[in-house]
């Protein structure tokens, strides 16, 4: 495998380090950090307007730019959660021409801005489902957090989101009223995606393998019977081809969030079940779990991975091949990418 060089195709990264945000483009991987010591965890871009970006931390907030990451601002203090560990941007609803966002806490909230970020109304109805007594995230299981949110291409009230742990719970008017998890689907739901060319299929990467719905989640299909490994962490889709899925996963918890070999597999599905697509090497440093997966805007068949460590690999052909990006990390655990 050869070291990427730089490319001429114009896509700003970011890239979420844990410790900072790092942000780069892909024709110029010289990365520029920001909030460092704010202990990012999440990350994501307004569809509408790639130069506004939110951020979720630890224990620091939620912090915006709108100017691609030349500058920051904390989102407004209606946010009563300090840890912010989930954010979504909404690509079917908009007020005063301003991309509606959601946030997910810890312990588990989920909040709504509908100004940009300035000011966040809370959604306590979340927190009311019959399960919630019963939520619990093992590695502190005196708390539980929104660990991801789905929102639907063009229906601006349906949304989906993911509880660590305690299912996928969804609405179907804007987060007011919510239904209860579907045994059917995983409950230690890691990642959920939607897809705007199959706008009624949801995607789930869960700590108890794959699956996905086709209606909205009112039924799943689970879709890792035959794999040999069920922790499935982070997922991407091809934005020209919904069938075109990518999955990371690794044999156990342990092994995909140490610092060591981890155990894990890119699979790579095109509607017909899973293949290993992580060809780019054996090497200890190469080994390491593909913990951040981001397709790219308008560039069918590219595929950016970022692995436990730092390490940045790029596909352009659906993940037959593979380059390394000439780009030095601390660390990835979350990837994003917009038009430069």
């Amino acid at each position: 495998m050869r070291e990427r060089t730089p490319m001429d195709s114009p896509v700003r990264i970011f890239a979420v380090t844990g410790d900072a945000v790092a942000r780069f483009r892909l024709d110029d991987p010289k990365p520029e950090f920001a909030l460092e010591g704010y202990q990012v965890r999440c990350i994501a871009i307004d569809p509408r307007d790639p130069e506004r970006v939110y951020v979720g931390t630890m224990d620091n907030g939620l912090w915006f730019t709108t100017d691609g990451g030349a500058s920051w601002r904390e989102g407004g203090p209606s946010i009563d959660e300090r840890r912010v560990l989930s954010v979504a941007v909404s690509r079917s609803d908009e007020r005063a021409g301003v991309s509606v966002v959601y946030a997910g806490s810890e312990p588990s909230s989920l909040y709504r801005s509908d100004d940009g970020g300035l000011s966040w109304q809370p959604l306590p109805a979340l927190r009311e489902l019959p399960s919630a007594s019963s939520w619990s995230f093992p590695p502190r299981p005196w708390t539980h957090h929104v660990r991801t949110i789905a929102l639907h291409p063009t229906d601006p009230e349906w949304l989906a989101v993911g509880i660590e742990l305690g299912g996928v719970m969804r609405s179907r008017d804007g987060g007011k009223t919510w239904i209860d998890h579907n045994p059917q689907a995983h409950s230690d739901a890691h990642q959920l995606l939607t897809h705007p060319l199959a706008p009624e299929r949801l995607y789930e990467a869960a700590g108890q393998g794959i699956a996905r719905s086709d209606d909205r989640g009112d039924t799943w299909t689970r879709l890792d019977e035959k794999l040999d490994r069920h922790y499935a962490w982070a997922q991407a889709v091809d934005p020209a081809d919904p069938d075109l899925w990518y999955v990371a996963v690794s044999r156990s918890p342990s092994a995909a969030h140490g610092a060591g070999d981890g155990q894990a597999r890119l699979l790579r599905s095109r509607g017909n079940g899973w293949e290993a697509v992580d060809r780019w090497g054996d090497s200890a440093e190469l080994r390491r779990m593909p913990y951040a997966l981001v397709t790219l805007p308008d560039q069918p068949g590219r595929l950016l991975v970022g692995l436990r460590g730092g390490t940045l690999l790029v596909s352009d052909n659906a993940g037959e091949t593979w380059s390394r990006l000439a780009v030095r990390l601390p660390d990835v655990i979350e990837l994003a990418a917009a038009p430069a």
